[in-house]
């Protein structure tokens, strides 16, 4: 988007509104130069250094990009650990995630305008034809709207948005005759039948070929979207309407927002996660600024920016208010309910807010958004990436990472809006990891677990179409761009819209036709050009004495964000007891939990089991924060006895060429080396045992001596197996799935257990793949023959150069297994046993959805009977406080000896309906809140 002040509005001067379609930009951003100037010895980045990182951008876009037109075109995606492309139907299905494929090689179109912003002008030609003369779009297959609008209908038309550019300038693509804007039209109109509801709001699929509905569909009889589906199309099809003179793409778009709008919790300004897109009901009453609403904020703004209707902004601001007086808890931003938007709907946050302090500097609010910026970039320097999900006290709620682009993309715009070169600083350390940790022989690999960090085989299409565009244009100075990018806005996938737009085949009637806004005054609209005074005091240490206080914030024992309470009274009233601040032994709280309506029970094994009582609650607000601690409570507990489950392990092919690259999520044993208490791990070179099942002597053993032995699942039981090769000589064990096709991608942790008997004489480490991962380690032995391997709880560090012979050596010798070693003290959660006849009826039991149905919970560690995760109860186990007075770190697990000393809790589900019949619409989105994906 554009980064300066409008030229002929001088800061703090209200403008004509007719003025206002694109020149009042960002309502907040300004160029770096007019904002803070480096003082000395502020650590400014040379302009050298900063031309290396660019160059290094360029490289890995390069890695990335030409790995996948070698080994994955025409496919959607890049499968960048097997070095083949992921084509719908020909791998197993990863649910919804799969729905942004159709065949119509998603990630090159994604690419289009980054070619361009990269200045790989050759590139991006050669990729235009191959565009026009190779993708279908008549595919009989059924694809998400949502993704297919931003990241297909956009990547044609940010690629005929620079084309038509490029041609202008007389150098490059003058054979262009707008075939990518044709393309457009024709999936445009492929779109369309989605929107055949009587709210206007999309069904959240569509067959590209036979619509919606049509018995040949197989889609049509969806009745939920999430609010970011149905509000991310302005951009888009208000562009192509644009670009066409066709309004029916803007017509619809229109619609679809101005119901989300009316639909908003009037009282609160909020709205939910999901909605009907019949009866416009709101199915998911929680509210934040992630996963399922993000971009219906975003596009709010920026449609306002490029098409110049007040109404947008007036929107946006309602909503932006109802988001800083509710969800906003710097640094912190904590999903609500949209009708009791002063109670918390969870504790913990997702990734995909991370694009919100970008959001809030082009709204011009640059103090929040350096304070939320600088909590994530904490998160980040404590794990190498964003985990997918992450708890208020910073634990990780969610391992995954899929090199998502939201935290680069703020980081660009809170450096265009600073100018301060620290930002240039978190860029670098992107830049690092991402080499570091994600780069593949074959491109980046998504990570599995930032924990282990182990890859899942993945490279989505928004990798190439944002990541590199924004990590490129933090480097890059105006001299670096063929062209300027300020005469441009960003769609949510970084694609690139033409701002002259917002005055070409203006259909639409620019009525105001919202509701009132009688809520709000009207100096929250910011009509004006920003004043550079107000929002940056003349003082180049500015943006620092915010970042300050939050340096440690991860590190720090139980940090949270300042309680309403705590800013509304200041000394006054304290705060709600929270779930993860009770402690049993306290009189005060259990005093207050009294006073919430909440009372205790002693059962006879010694735990204690709590139990509320709205009705006994000493009032309305008590007993309300009654029943948010009874489900923080449950959610503490089940967080916390997923913890106390084995970890999955990492298998890293540390060989030539791979040097440490490439690492596998496999799952533990319940017996032999603890790998948790070995940091070092065992490294070895791989054989294969013969028989290959390992269930008798091995008849190899002079290949197996001192190796780590690979054997298939199956005919006997793990334990078995484990005592054979370890007779032979094996240094460590790796069981490979005999399941066809079984991967770490789809199936949940698998955990080998013992055979029922003693397993202390077993004392080398034993692992388990699935069959996907398991196949990569015997492909790299067809294709290099020797193949060393390390065994770890987590990737060690890789560098292009691996560690000496010596240090090899050294390590070898400290691996070998020790005798006297005491065997794993796991529990049974979760485990599995090999049958002893055909190995196929074990089932693995992983990490379950949180809040998934159950009758029980027990705040012990053991999971073998009974599903640990409740449903909606009114009763709730009472897990172990994250943090006690005097610890220095968040405890990331309690031991099995902590835990008896302290008291147990045990939770049971009761009917909400016995408890508070009002309060059946909380339960029901508690219920629901984190059995969606992201």
């Amino acid at each position: 988007m554009a980064l300066s002040a409008a030229p002929g509005c001088r800061a703090g001067e209200r403008g004509p509104r007719w003025r206002r379609p694109w020149k009042l930009l960002a309502l907040g951003l300004l160029s770096a130069s007019s904002v803070l100037a480096a003082a000395p010895g502020a650590g400014a980045m040379s302009r050298e250094e900063k031309r290396r990182l660019g160059n290094q951008v360029l490289e890995m876009f390069d890695h990335a990009y030409s790995n996948y037109m070698e080994h994955a075109y025409p496919a959607d995606e890049l499968m960048p650990l097997t070095c083949r492309g992921r084509v719908r139907g020909q791998e197993p299905s990863r649910g919804d995630v799969d729905d942004a494929l159709g065949k119509f090689s998603l990630t090159l179109i994604d690419t289009l305008d980054t070619l361009v912003v990269l200045n790989k002008t050759k590139e991006f030609e050669e990729a235009v034809k191959k565009v026009i003369k190779d993708v279908n779009l008549d595919n009989d297959i059924v694809v998400s709207v949502f993704e297919t609008n931003i990241r297909v209908l956009g990547g044609l038309l940010g690629g005929h948005s620079v084309a038509i550019m490029l041609k202008e300038k007389g150098e490059y693509m003058q054979w262009y005759n707008g075939e990518l804007l044709h393309m457009a039209k024709e999936l445009g109109y492929k779109l369309l039948p989605a929107f055949n509801t009587t709210s206007g709001l999309p069904y959240p699929r569509v067959n590209l070929k036979f619509g919606v509905r049509h018995p040949e569909a197989r889609t049509g009889t969806e009745t939920d979207t999430c609010t970011a589906c149905a509000g991310t199309l302005i951009l888009e099809f208000a562009a192509l309407s644009r670009f066409t003179g066709t309004s029916i793409f803007e017509e619809y778009a229109r619609k679809a927002l101005d119901f989300i709008w009316e639909k908003r919790q009037r009282s609160s300004n909020l709205v939910g996660v999901t909605i009907n897109i019949h009866t416009g009901d709101w199915v998911r009453k929680d509210s934040g600024v992630g996963a399922g609403i993000d971009s219906y904020y975003e596009y709010l703004l920026k449609a306002y920016v490029l098409l110049g209707d007040d109404s947008f902004l007036e929107r946006f601001n309602t909503h932006y208010d109802a988001i800083m007086r509710y969800i906003s808890q710097p640094p912190l931003l904590l999903d609500v309910h949209i009708h009791k938007p002063m109670l918390n709907a969870r504790t913990w946050m997702d990734s995909l807010l991370a694009f919100f302090p970008g959001l809030q500097v082009l709204k011009g609010d640059i103090r929040p958004a350096i304070e939320t910026h600088e909590m994530l970039y904490q998160v980040i320097k404590k794990h190498n990436f964003l985990p997918e999900a992450f708890t208020t006290d910073f634990r990780v709620h969610w391992a995954q990472h899929p090199l998502r682009p939201e935290f680069a993309e703020s980081t660009y715009f809170l450096y265009k809006a600073t100018g301060d070169p620290y930002y240039l600083e978190v860029g670098k350390t992107l830049i690092e990891n991402l080499n570091k940790y994600a780069r593949v022989p074959c491109g980046f690999a998504a990570m599995k677990d930032v924990r282990t960090g182990s890859h899942e085989d993945r490279m989505d299409s928004f990798f190439l179409a944002e990541m590199f565009k924004y990590l490129y244009l933090l480097f890059a100075d105006k001299e670096d761009m063929i062209f300027d990018i300020e005469d441009y806005i960003f769609t949510t996938e970084a694609h690139l819209l033409p701002l002259w737009l917002s005055t070409t085949n203006q259909t639409i009637s620019k009525k105001n036709t919202s509701t009132e806004y009688t809520e709000l005054d009207d100096s929250n609209f910011d009509w004006t050009c920003p004043n550079t005074q107000i929002l940056f005091p003349n003082d180049p240490m500015f943006a620092q004495s915010i970042r300050e206080p939050l340096k440690n914030v991860v590190d720090k024992s139980c940090p949270r964000g300042i309680s309403r309470a705590e800013e509304s009274l200041g000394s006054g009233p304290k705060p709600p007891l929270r779930a993860r601040d009770f402690m049993a032994s306290n009189p005060e709280h259990l005093e207050i939990l009294k006073k919430m309506g909440v009372s205790l029970i002693h059962l006879k094994d010694g735990r204690v089991q709590l139990v509320q009582h709205a009705v006994q609650a000493a009032s309305s607000l008590d007993a309300e924060d009654g029943l948010r601690f009874m489900q923080e409570m449950i959610e503490l507990s089940s967080q916390q006895q997923k913890e106390q489950q084995l970890p999955p392990r990492a298998v890293q092919i540390v060989s030539h060429p791979f040097f440490g690259r490439v690492v596998l999520t496999a799952g533990p044993a319940q017996f032999g080396m603890d790998l948790s208490k070995h940091k070092a791990g065992t490294r070895g070179f791989v054989a294969t045992i013969k028989p290959y099942n390992g269930c008798s002597e091995i008849t190899n053993p002079e290949a197996v001596k001192e190796k780590i032995a690979l054997m298939q699942r199956g005919q006997c039981m793990f334990a078995e197996k484990a005592r054979n090769i370890q007779k032979a000589g094996a240094i460590g064990g790796i069981v490979i799935d005999d399941n066809e096709g079984s991967s770490s991608d789809t199936a949940p942790l698998f955990q080998m257990a013992g055979d029922g008997k003693n397993t202390d004489d077993i004392t080398i480490p034993m692992l388990f793949l699935f069959n996907k991962e398991g196949n990569i380690i015997l492909d790299a032995i067809r294709e290099y023959e020797a193949v060393e391997v390390l065994l770890s709880d987590k990737a060690k560090d890789r560098d292009l150069e691996i560690e000496n012979m010596d240090q090899k050596s050294s390590e070898s010798d400290a691996h070998k297994p020790n005798a006297e070693e005491a065997p794993s003290d796991s529990q049974d959660a979760g485990a599995v046993s090999e049958e002893p006849e055909g190995g196929g009826e074990s089932s693995a039991v992983g990490d379950p959805d949180p809040l998934s149905p159950a009758s029980t919970a027990s705040a012990s560690v053991s999971m073998a009977d009974e599903d640990p995760h409740p449903s909606g109860s009114a009763e709730a186990s009472a897990p172990e406080p994250a943090c006690t007075p005097g610890d220095s770190q968040p405890q990331e697990q309690n031991t099995q000896t902590e835990a008896s000393s302290k008291a147990h809790w045990d939770s049971k589900v009761q009917p909400m309906e016995s408890i508070l019949a009002d309060w059946n619409e909380d339960i029901e989105a508690f219920e629901m809140m984190e059995k969606d994906e992201l």
